[in-house]
């Protein structure tokens, strides 16, 4: 098993710094057109609007203000203070295979995949070759593997033909790569490059987020923009990751530990009937 990468592969650092606050006003903008545009849709498809499909949470939005949220996001990390992707990988090419893999999986399956997958086709242009039916075999274990492995190959082929065999390290570039959405985006860009652009809002995050009163919105894309005008963009990475750990190990989905939570006394969800 390979080690995990305790830092980021690549430092992007240019301008960063001094266009952080510009970045990160375009990024909650964009990711709130998204979620408005992906609500019209549901109401168009529906014939209903989305309110009604998707009544609200009884969840309290007690931490739903910068200053509550920081406390929430400070506990948080005393709680997790080595909180990490828990996706193994050496480069931006792995990492982005891996993610591709987790949809539906765990990230220990994915961990006791991909060392087989990266044997075999150790760059993009050696995946983007591989037969597909080859591919398949080595994934089928992460399910829905026939869907995964035709995106596998068709990213690996993007990223040979539209850049060198490199991942790209913007948000533009990798959401047009097969298989590849905004979610995944925000992975590789946050923990292979270090470059905070969004909030990963996967079902820990997303239940979270609710349970803890940052959000009532249900929607990945919505949750993600209330999530990003609540914290600050430095801290977007390293909060998905703890809302992730503290829903592994102690916010679980069905039987949630409220008792041996830290957080339960701001919490909520923690004070609502069973």
């Amino acid at each position: 098993m390979p080690k995990r990468l305790q830092g980021p592969v690549a430092k992007v650092t240019t301008n960063v710094t001094a266009k952080a606050a510009k970045a990160a006003k375009a990024a909650a903008a964009a990711a709130a057109a998204a979620a408005k545009a992906n609500a019209a849709k549901k109401g168009k498809t529906t014939g209903k609007s989305t309110g009604a499909t998707q009544p609200r949470p009884r969840t309290a939005l007690r931490n739903a203000t910068p200053e509550a949220a920081a406390i929430v996001y400070r506990e948080l990390l005393a709680l997790y203070p080595d909180a990490h992707c828990e996706l193994d990988f050496h480069s931006p090419y792995q990492l982005l295979a891996a993610t591709i893999l987790s949809a539906q999986c765990t990230d220990k399956r994915v961990n006791m995949t991909t060392p087989e997958l990266f044997r075999r086709f150790p760059t993009p242009a050696a995946l983007a070759a591989a037969p597909q039916g080859e591919v398949e075999e080595i994934v089928k274990s992460t399910g829905f593997f026939r869907a995964k492995a035709k995106s596998l190959i068709g990213m690996a082929g993007a990223l040979t033909d539209r850049h060198g065999g490199e991942v790209p390290p913007r948000m533009e570039a990798l959401v047009v790569l097969p298989g590849v959405g905004r979610k995944t985006a925000n992975v590789v860009l946050g923990n292979a490059f270090g470059i905070n652009v969004g909030v990963v809002v996967d079902t820990h995050v997303g239940r979270l987020a609710i349970r803890l009163g940052l959000t009532s919105e249900t929607d990945p894309l919505k949750v993600e923009s209330a999530l990003m005008q609540l914290f600050p963009s430095e801290q977007w990475t390293m909060l998905s990751h703890l809302l992730i750990w503290h829903g592994r190990r102690v916010c679980d989905a069905r039987k949630p530990r409220c008792g041996a939570c830290t957080l339960a006394p701001r919490c909520p969800s923690a004070q609502l009937p069973a």
